[in-house]
């Protein structure tokens, strides 16, 4: 909300943060900051959580321009001042659940806080997709951002081109979403954990789910119980701090997906309509190519 120069926005926290003035210097959580450019928001800054390295995960930043933005690091090399290095009136940050501030140092979070205003968007499990997009929605357009009506478009036209690819694909065709864990094992999704895997689901996209046990987003196993899943279809993790999937040492699971359509997936994904429409499409090429196997 802007009155008169004024800026305020009730973050998912509950808490009213207000400024005199629209802010326009944006310092965000990669993922934060990813979504808010689709918005039409250019962030000064982002920042990576402690799976992060030096560098930014390209998998992470989406369209975001490397060239101009600073990413200010990860982890434990993320301080007040390093984070404050451009002058930021605004910080966005995500949270799984609780308020607490994802990616940073609590005593940074908190110092960090007692400097600058600090808006946290919940992107836990508990959220469905629709509402978390249309979080970062109200936020963009609290900081100036046009409504994206061509981009909630093509998240519609995507959203019924998959529904009706996984209407028509044979009987049996799975899909499972994994990140590879190096040569011995592999961490299968929970796919009702995860609120991108969900929206395949309401979409009639059969995916794979691991049986109950030990983990709670993640099922992790080895190669050749991974192979027996037979998936036609793999969302793999292409996150930096997932092994790549070729490093897969099973001969069982090297031969059960030789055929089989491997998509990237970000387990952090962009929350926008324009990211999540060029995944679902991802995933309506991948199985139209399944037909006729």
């Amino acid at each position: 909300m802007t009155e008169q120069g004024a800026w305020t926005f009730t973050d998912d926290r509950g808490q009213l943060l207000a400024a005199d003035r629209r802010p326009s210097r944006v310092l965000a959580y990669v993922q934060a900051g990813a979504t808010l450019w689709d918005f039409g928001i250019r962030p000064e800054g982002i920042f990576g959580s402690g799976h992060d390295g030096a560098a930014p995960d390209r998998a992470k930043t989406g369209a975001l321009p490397l060239d101009s933005v600073d990413y200010r690091g990860a982890g434990g090399d993320l301080d007040v001042e390093t984070l404050l290095r451009g002058e930021p009136d605004l910080v966005v940050a995500v949270s799984y659940g609780h308020g607490q501030i994802y990616g940073l140092d609590p005593d940074t979070a908190k110092h960090l806080e007692e400097r600058v205003p600090v808006v946290v968007i919940d992107v836990g499990q508990v959220r469905t997709l629709d509402r978390t997009v249309a979080r970062f929605a109200e936020l963009a357009r609290s900081l100036g951002a046009a409504p994206a009506q061509a981009a909630a478009r093509e998240l519609d036209a995507a959203r019924e081109r998959l529904r009706a690819v996984a209407g028509a694909v044979p009987e049996g065709v799975r899909v499972m979403a994994l990140s590879p864990a190096g040569a011995e094992q592999a961490h299968v999704a929970r796919p009702r954990m995860w609120p991108e895997l969900r929206v395949l689901a309401q979409l009639g996209v059969a995916l794979v789910s691991p049986e109950e046990g030990p983990g709670v987003n993640w099922s992790t196993v080895g190669w050749a119980a991974a192979a027996a899943f037979r998936p036609q279809v793999v969302l793999t993790d292409v996150r930096s701090n997932a092994a790549p999937l070729g490093e897969a040492g099973s001969p069982e699971w090297q031969e059960s997906v030789r055929r089989a359509r491997i998509v990237p997936w970000n387990p952090e994904p962009l929350c926008s309509p324009r990211a999540h429409a060029r995944f679902l499409h991802l995933v309506a090429d991948a199985l139209e190519e399944t037909r006729g196997e």
